[in-house]
């Protein structure tokens, strides 16, 4: 299904390419900067394991970083985007019973780790090309690499030593709405809604003993951003 949506979106952009000419003024080539505010709407299941007591969860929190992007303009309605933020730190809470024996567990931090995740999208653009307010939304795919994991010390504690994280990374659909004003022919203004699907599998190695938990979550991505075109 991946290699399917990778597949008919570079096949769409190579289509558009060869069949429409850019219609602007300023030039095909768009750079955005800005900021990423990032919601992680997750689920995970409950960690499994050696000396693992039911109930035992985790939670993701929200992150800001910033906002990179290239964009390619194939013709008046249809661009081509890579985006990408600066690798945010991501903090793990655990999640269940206040205490795993003597040792507090929920609401402390016990993991960190950060992440690059680039997506490629296709782009529909409303209006005509000498609109200053132009709409668009996109669809693409989404890769999420993880590393730099640590376990904290909370975290070393709840799992009775020196810990090791382990986060596969993940390939998945992705999806934007936006809007762009024109402030003249070179510089634009952008908001945008953003949402990517991310799977992976947590594995928690203390001493060979390794406790695993399921983790799919949505990052759902609300940009600010200007760009130059060129």
């Amino acid at each position: 299904m991946h290699k399917k949506i990778v597949t008919l979106a570079l096949g769409a952009a190579v289509s558009l390419a060869a069949s429409g000419a850019y219609a602007g003024n300023a030039g095909p080539n768009d750079i955005r900067a800005g900021v990423y505010l990032v919601h992680f709407d997750a689920q995970a299941g409950d960690i499994s394991g050696p000396y693992v007591p039911p109930g035992l969860n985790l939670h993701v929190d929200n992150v800001a970083t910033l906002y990179l992007a290239y964009v390619r303009s194939l013709s008046t309605h249809f661009s081509l985007e890579l985006t990408a933020g600066y690798p945010p730190l991501t903090k793990t809470e655990g999640r269940g019973p206040a205490t795993l024996g003597s040792v507090p567990y929920n609401g402390k931090i016990i993991s960190t780790a950060r992440w690059f995740s680039p997506s490629l999208l296709l782009e529909y653009v409303f209006g005509d090309a000498n609109s200053r307010l132009r709409p668009y939304v996109g669809v693409g795919v989404n890769y999420t690499m993880f590393f730099s994991r640590q376990s904290t010390a909370a975290g070393n504690a709840a799992s009775g030593g020196p810990t090791s994280i382990s986060l596969p990374s993940s390939v998945g659909p992705a999806a934007t709405v936006g809007l762009s004003y024109e402030i003249n022919d070179r510089w634009h203004v952008y908001g945008s809604y953003s949402i990517a699907q991310v799977n992976t599998k947590l594995t928690a190695d203390t001493a060979g003993l390794q406790r695993t938990s399921e983790i799919h979550f949505w990052p759902n991505a609300l940009v600010i951003s200007a760009g130059y075109s060129f």
